[in-house]
């Protein structure tokens, strides 16, 4: 005897297997709350992370601003509330003095801020000059996948050592007795080994940008990679030349990569203080070594300041950054 459907179920149509009788709607409202009671509710997903981002990152900031007002004692600070630390940072002795030589002259502090940014952007640039090419040829020159993987591995090769050592292993190569000046030597070009390459400006630069280009060379080799390469294919049948696709279609849609990469430089660049004092000779000072060196002689407020000014620094920095690219829309 051939069975009805019930008259409140509805019936589909077109399966494989002819016409089927939908699930009565109290079984719908049941099926819907047994997936809704399965649900984890997204709070418990942020919540590790959230409690991660408080506890290391917000506690410590609050803790920094809040020291920054406290007064320096000898071997620590206590707690009252002063100025003097953010007017020590601006200005110095004789600022207010006409007849003073320090008369209106920014403290040295200020000064050696802006050292730090003049260092950090002009290693930016030799990054992005060395780190562009080798990432447009992992991504645009070599068509094998694995090829391009073991290549880009070989480029992070250097970035699995120790910080440290890293800096360190330039001293063989940059000193007196160094690779460097014995090569020149005997290619004549000079007679007597040059301190030009050890504790110097050039050795620094040249130091940061081979310890950090890898930051550089990674997300413009992942923006580069992800160009659908038919788009370059269309636009060389349609008579481009390859100049003409680099700047049309290659380099604006590997600016995302461009300036994530140049974000994550400026940020650790603005930071660094070991390769000053290890490459450098301690011969100039950055903000970073300023907040360890006060930091080291129990002066918490004022490595506080310093602190507060170099992270506002990096916040301007990342901003114009991300108003010349804006990545949420080249992404």
């Amino acid at each position: 005897m051939l069975q009805t459907a019930p008259p409140h179920a509805k019936r589909h149509h077109g399966g494989l297997i002819g016409d089927q009788p939908a699930p009565p709607p109290q079984d719908v409202v049941r099926l819907k709350k047994s997936k809704r009671d399965q649900t984890i509710h997204p709070g418990w997903l942020v919540a590790p992370a959230s409690l991660w981002l408080i506890v290391f990152l917000v506690v410590p900031l609050v803790g920094i601003v809040v020291f920054s007002f406290w007064t320096p004692i000898r071997g620590g600070m206590t707690p009252d509330f002063t100025f003097i630390n953010f007017g020590n940072f601006f200005r110095q002795e004789g600022f207010f003095d006409p007849e003073h030589r320090n008369f209106l002259k920014l403290s040295i502090f200020i000064t050696t801020l802006w050292t730090t940014f003049r260092f950090t952007i002009t290693v930016m640039a030799v990054c992005l000059i060395i780190g562009y090419p080798i990432a447009f040829f992992l991504a645009m020159q070599v068509k094998n996948f694995k090829w391009q993987l073991a290549l880009f591995l070989v480029a992070m090769v250097p970035f699995w050592t120790s910080y440290l050592i890293r800096a360190v292993a330039w001293l063989p190569m940059l000193g007196r007795r160094g690779l460097f000046n014995k090569m020149l030597m005997n290619l004549g070009v000079i007679d007597k080994p040059s301190s030009f390459f050890l504790y110097s400006e050039f050795g620094y630069t040249m130091a940061l940008a081979q310890l950090y280009v890898v930051l550089c060379i990674g997300p413009i080799f992942f923006s580069l990679a992800k160009i659908d390469k038919d788009i370059l294919e269309a636009a060389r049948d349609m008579g481009a030349s390859s100049y003409e696709v680099f700047r049309e279609i290659i380099l604006p849609l590997s600016l995302p990569g461009v300036a994530i990469g140049m974000i994550f430089l400026f940020v650790m660049l603005m930071g660094e203080f070991a390769t000053a004092v290890v490459v450098y000779g301690g011969k100039t000072s950055t903000t970073g070594t300023v907040i360890l060196n006060y930091y080291a002689t129990a002066n918490y407020p004022f490595a506080a300041v310093n602190a507060i000014m170099l992270m506002l620094a990096m916040m301007i920095g990342v901003f114009f950054i991300l108003r010349v690219v804006d990545i949420r829309k080249e992404l």
